[in-house]
């Protein structure tokens, strides 16, 4: 089974193009979603969704037409978003078992076992009886994936999760949604390097609405082999720089500033190659005129 995209637009009211010609082909596995804020991601995840409808295009999730068969889509899709609202002083195991039952789970011995199982899967059972409004960030979005998961969907999609998230509960969400990922088609949208890096198979780089980059992480680091080059620079410098290369990122070492630049051969000038990784793509992808 794919979800098919094909040719979807969206312009807002306020004249904001948010999407232009978006076309992906995506199969079952974990597919990277990675451009910065205001790069039309959630504006696209909604869509596919059916929060909102585009102002032209196709949307197809196997023989399901999403955007004329919405309730057949929202049986079959999990959706974690960007932010989501949650009852106060109401348990995880409570709140589960009311989205179930909106899940259409209606028989109140299976509907225990699911909401279990979810709990022990995402690591929530022992806490099961606390109130979600006093869990914590990470425990709140793995709270979320199990909501998401119930029903068996054959889509997940899952917004911006682990912004926010420490070290441990980040690599602990890796964890799940890899698992889930071997058995549905799960979409990341995220504007997290690592996030795409440590999970996906394939990935798109997306700005200001269009997608300018589609591959495997690989093929994208590829891409860019043999094109990274480092100099150390005054801070003061760096416009000078900027206005006559293409600059893609900068940071701080040992007081000094390092700047990594875009050429496809040697810029000369004190600029020496470094070995490309997958932030050299992001930032090359998304600095381009």
């Amino acid at each position: 089974m794919e979800l098919v995209i094909s040719n979807v637009s969206k312009t807002y009211s306020n004249g904001l193009k948010a999407l232009s010609d978006i076309s992906l082909t995506i199969g079952k596995g974990m597919f990277g979603l990675l451009g910065p804020n205001g790069a039309g991601k959630s504006t696209l995840m909604r869509t596919i969704a059916t929060l909102q409808d585009p102002d032209t295009g196709s949307i197809k999730l196997g023989d399901i037409d999403v955007l004329q068969q919405k309730p057949e889509l929202r049986k079959t899709l999990g959706y974690l978003p960007q932010d989501f609202g949650f009852y106060p002083k109401v348990s995880a195991l409570s709140l589960l078992d009311h989205f179930a039952v909106l899940k259409g789970i209606s028989n109140k011995g299976e509907r225990k076992e699911i909401v279990e199982a979810l709990l022990q899967q995402t690591n929530l059972y022992d806490a099961r009886k606390r109130n979600v409004s006093d869990y914590s960030g990470g425990m709140r979005q793995r709270f979320g994936i199990a909501q998401a998961l119930l029903g068996n969907p054959r889509l997940v999609i899952v917004d911006e999760p682990t912004a926010g998230l420490d070290p441990m509960e980040r690599n602990r969400f890796h964890n799940l949604l890899s698992e889930i990922g071997e058995q549905v088609i799960v979409i990341l949208s995220t504007h997290i390097v690592d996030d795409v890096k440590n999970l996906c198979n394939r990935m798109v780089i997306m700005n200001k609405g269009r997608i300018m980059l589609d591959g495997t992480p690989a093929e994208a680091v590829a891409s860019v082999e043999n094109k990274i080059w480092s100099k150390p620079i005054a801070k003061e410098e760096i416009n000078d720089y900027r206005s006559r290369m293409q600059i893609i990122s900068s940071h701080m070492s040992d007081g000094r500033l390092i700047i990594h630049a875009y050429a496809d051969s040697d810029p000369g000038n004190g600029f020496e190659p470094v070995k490309a990784g997958l932030e050299d793509v992001y930032f090359s992808t998304i600095t381009k005129n």
